[in-house]
């Protein structure tokens, strides 16, 4: 079987692998754990300006392991208890890198992968993408911050439509709804997800950075605040190396050489 999770690292792009194709890429502990760790040290390394995250075959993730779930039936709340923590741990560490973070859907998410999907700054989706919860059909509530997400990007009526009906969204429907920013046929999926990415890793990663932790904290916070953190981003971001090269590009004409600093 190989490694359970393959990173692959190119011109400042970490792309995060999710790599059990023969299970949907469902996840179970050890997955979790390697995750969590290539997500953490992507995240932590200045060199990447940009992360991927996707699914090795016909899955981004089915979701969590179902077969695996049969052997501790028995010890389910304790068991659960541990697994929760381990994918909660990994949905805060793609919220909170400070870099743009980009979920590549090349087949179905559901369950946790919708979460983990989710969790990214924006999602891509290959043409024959779908996205559900599937946490109902085996009598659990939804976890990995679904409640959380999917309420503010679709409403709570909607989100819990999809809960109860255990919905699935075809990646046309996911697109209406703004969970997905992007549709690229199948056979083109791979290419254009490496142009996007290199796009991003070539932008003002320290900007994006400074972006995402005041849209992490947009929904929690009174505006007087939210404009006092948007104060004090800007005024730094204003001292980077990036503003200088993007305020001379932009009088010169040319594109801008940005380097995250």
């Amino acid at each position: 079987m190989g490694e359970v999770v393959v990173t692959e690292r190119r011109d400042g792009v970490a792309t995060i692998r999710m790599n059990r194709p023969e299970r949907m890429n469902a996840y179970n502990e050890e997955m979790g754990t390697a995750l969590l760790s290539e997500v953490s040290a992507a995240a932590a390394d200045p060199a990447v300006r940009c992360l991927v995250l996707t699914g090795t075959g016909k899955a981004f993730s089915a979701g969590g392991d179902v077969e695996s779930f049969a052997a501790f039936r028995d010890e389910g709340p304790e068991k659960f208890m541990g697994l929760a923590i381990g994918l909660h741990a990994l949905i805060a560490t793609l919220r909170r890198a400070p870099k743009p973070v980009v979920a590549a859907v090349n087949g179905v998410a559901a369950g946790a992968g919708f979460s983990m999907a989710l969790a990214c700054d924006i999602a891509v989706a290959a043409a024959s993408a779908r996205f559900t919860l599937g946490y109902q059909n085996i009598g659990l509530s939804p976890d990995g911050g679904m409640t959380f997400f999917l309420a503010r990007a679709v409403g709570a009526q909607r989100a819990m439509e999809m809960t109860l009906f255990s919905r699935v969204l075809p990646a046309t429907r996911a697109a209406e709804w703004g969970l997905v920013q992007e549709i690229f046929p199948d056979s083109e999926f791979s290419a254009e997800v490496e142009a996007l990415a290199d796009r991003l890793a070539s932008g003002p990663t320290l900007a994006y950075s400074r972006a995402k932790e005041l849209y992490n904290r947009a929904l929690s916070q009174p505006l007087e605040a939210q404009l006092e953190e948007e104060r004090q981003n800007i005024s730094r971001c204003a001292g980077s190396r990036d503003f200088r090269e993007g305020v001379s590009a932009f009088l010169e004409k040319r594109p801008a050489r940005f380097e995250g600093h």
